[in-house]
């Protein structure tokens, strides 16, 4: 038999070892059953998450999130064959000195049960897949100024909702450990607040009118001309706070058939092909001319492949698709701007109001600046913005590319209008179609 003083300089390389890898693998391994809580028993029936209206519930079969592993435990009254003089049921998250001073005839004998923890893996994955349907953006207030100068809200602010994650994870662990029987735990949901709340729209410095731009979109087919109508909606009574910088993908959102979007020709992959929402560019085009006109930084802008007829004069239009090429701009007046449009006839203005700073503005073309017998063609913009009292702002150049239009349109186009049915496109919406076009 070994001696006392042999045995515990024997084991405490391997337990200072064992607690010391414990601790490491639990840390890296921190949403996994084995660092979790642990239930002390389990419920058979799901239980029930829900917001804290308890409007809306999520039902959850606790079965599904936990898993039952053996583990060694003590017991003084319990006895075996085959021990193992190594265990000792301490905590992992530190080091001690377990049972290091002990003799060999006092371990105690162990005993290995059945315990259930709760896999947070899971049940993380559990609450990524329901926040799709809790999670909510907020909705800024939308305002509108008529000929008179009164503002009107047209559209009510709408906080908005966020699901905490790691506040519900922990939430409901706690809850199951104290009582795993529990039917009902509340989800920890944070309120979003918009950044333009309705009750606050008269103190926002939009007071006076401070710029605009227009476009005339003649000739376009009826579907052209509905998609326009839809796109604008996107932005009249939009409001950018003082610094902010405008995406106009950003706040375009989806264009597809459930947005509201009907088919038309698009600059696609270097070819001219019907999609949902052409026409759009008619807006982002209006409102690079109001953003250059009122005297913003421009801070992403693409012109078109060929030149397109309802952007005259080429070099003033932005092209735009999601997610790129967007066009963007900052608002880098002393205060908020209200962004308002407006449609007469065939054609389309962009107004921005806010607070007049006296800044001066020159916009100094388009130029053609160089044009060859493969109808291609280059122009350039200036922009130039001085402060009141006369220091400069902005001084920049815009410079656009055109291309042979030939090159981008398939036999089966003529004069920007389909002569033959897509082929992934139903009969119903090549019927229409041809009903718009007059064909």
């Amino acid at each position: 038999m070994l001696k006392k003083a042999t045995l515990k300089k024997d084991l405490i390389f391997p337990v200072i070892a064992f607690f010391l890898f414990s601790g490491l693998f639990c840390q890296a391994q921190e949403r996994k059953y084995f660092c979790n809580e642990e239930l002390q028993s389990i419920t058979k029936e799901p239980f029930v998450l829900h917001d804290q209206d308890k409007k809306n519930t999520y039902s959850l079969d606790i079965e599904a999130l936990s898993i039952q592993k053996s583990a060694l435990v003590k017991d003084n009254t319990y006895y075996a064959e085959i021990e193992n003089p190594y265990f000792c049921q301490e905590a992992i998250d530190h080091l001690s000195l377990c049972e290091i001073t002990r003799t060999i005839d006092s371990f105690p004998h162990n005993k290995k049960v059945g315990k259930i923890y709760l896999q947070q893996d899971k049940l993380y994955d559990y609450l990524n897949e329901i926040s799709r349907e809790i999670n909510r953006e907020p909705i800024n207030g939308k305002i509108e100024i008529d000929e008179a100068g009164n503002i009107r809200v047209i559209t009510l602010s709408q906080a908005g909702q966020e699901l905490d994650i790691e506040a519900s994870c922990t939430q409901i662990k706690t809850t199951l450990v104290e009582d795993p029987y529990e039917k009902n735990i509340p989800l920890q949901i944070k309120t979003i607040e918009p950044e333009i709340k309705s009750d606050k729209v008269t103190d926002m410095g939009i007071v006076e009118k401070i710029g605009q731009g227009e476009s005339n979109f003649a000739g376009s087919p009826k579907s052209r001309v509905h998609n326009i109508k839809v796109a604008v909606d996107r932005f009249h009574g939009l409001i950018l706070d003082q610094g902010e910088e405008f995406s106009f993908v950003k706040y375009l959102g989806e264009v597809d058939g459930e947005h509201g979007y009907l088919p038309e020709l698009v600059i696609k992959n270097n070819e001219t092909i019907p999609e949902f929402g052409g026409g759009i560019c008619q807006v982002s085009t209006t409102i690079f001319r109001a953003a250059l006109n009122t005297g913003l930084k421009i801070t992403a802008r693409k012109n078109h492949a060929y030149p397109v007829q309802y952007y005259s004069p080429q070099g003033t239009d932005a092209t735009i698709y999601i997610p790129n090429p967007d066009l963007k701009f900052v608002n880098n007046t002393p205060a908020k701007l209200l962004i308002q449009a407006k449609i007469e006839g065939t054609k389309l203005y962009f107004y921005f109001y806010g607070t007049d700073d006296k800044r001066k503005i020159e916009i100094d073309g388009p130029y053609v600046t160089e044009k060859n017998d493969k109808n291609q063609m280059k122009t350039i913009l200036y922009q130039k913005v001085y402060s009141s009292d006369g220091n400069e702002l902005i001084n920049d150049s815009f410079q656009s590319f055109y291309d042979d239009p030939a090159k981008y349109h398939h036999e089966t186009i003529a004069n920007n209008i389909l002569t033959e049915k897509p082929k992934d496109w139903s009969d119903n919406e090549w019927k229409r179609y041809k009903k718009d076009h007059g064909l």
